[in-house]
């Protein structure tokens, strides 16, 4: 059980410290997961960025998802949503969501673009992973650049989970599979809505301490 989404990410910090010396980059999928990034990039004193990805939600039933999409186009769908689904709904969707990439990134970014993964080792983090569609789309994306090696870290999942990802990425750490695995939010104590200017001030106090600490270590 975790306080809050702060005390997994320094518990899960623990777990990936051997990566310190890798030169990594955090990747994190917003909005939960970019409170677990920053603990884990600040223990590892690396680069730290958000990957947004949205999953794909039935127009009668949003919660209920069919797919999902990423920032840079990549879109994954359930086996049966071509059959179950008209084009055009999926479309509609499709549209949707891509607009809401683009605000989040320029709400979390801003001008910045995603740095380039090429040949580095890469981890992935979010605050917990139900279905799995956000992030299968997102490791899709990040294989695109070709890394040197890819990592997903995550406080909670199910079982099923992670062997699935096992076959997908180099490496796959999670602290809690629950045999009643139900909802990400149940090995919580407190699971708030994160909101946007959250994570924005994350990611610009981040910047500002790790250009502080850089300072002081060149004086």
């Amino acid at each position: 059980m975790f306080l809050n989404r702060s005390d997994a990410g320094k518990k899960l910090a623990k777990k990936l410290t051997g990566y310190k010396t890798k030169n990594p980059i955090v990747l994190a999928i917003p909005r939960g997961g970019v409170v677990i990034g920053y603990e884990v990039a600040s223990v590892l004193d690396c680069e730290f960025s958000v990957i947004v990805a949205r999953k794909l939600g039935y127009l009668r039933n949003p919660e209920a998802a069919f797919g999902a999409v990423a920032e840079d186009g990549s879109v994954i769908l359930q086996p049966l949503s071509k059959k179950q689904l008209g084009k055009m709904e999926i479309e509609t969707v499709l549209k949707i969501e891509k607009e809401e990439i683009k605000r989040r990134k320029k709400a979390y970014r801003g001008k910045r673009e995603l740095p380039n993964l090429t040949n580095r080792v890469v981890i992935i983090v979010d605050d917990g992973i139900a279905t799995g569609s956000t992030l299968i789309v997102a490791i899709e994306m990040c294989q695109k650049q070709k890394p040197k090696e890819l990592v997903v870290a995550t406080p909670v999942s199910g079982d099923g989970m992670k062997r699935k990802l096992s076959q997908k990425v180099d490496n796959v750490i999670i602290l809690e599979t629950p045999i009643d695995f139900r909802a990400v939010s149940q090995v919580y104590e407190v699971f708030d809505q994160v909101g946007d200017n959250e994570v924005y001030k994350l990611f610009e106090m981040y910047r500002i301490l790790r250009t502080l600490k850089k300072n002081l270590d060149y004086n």
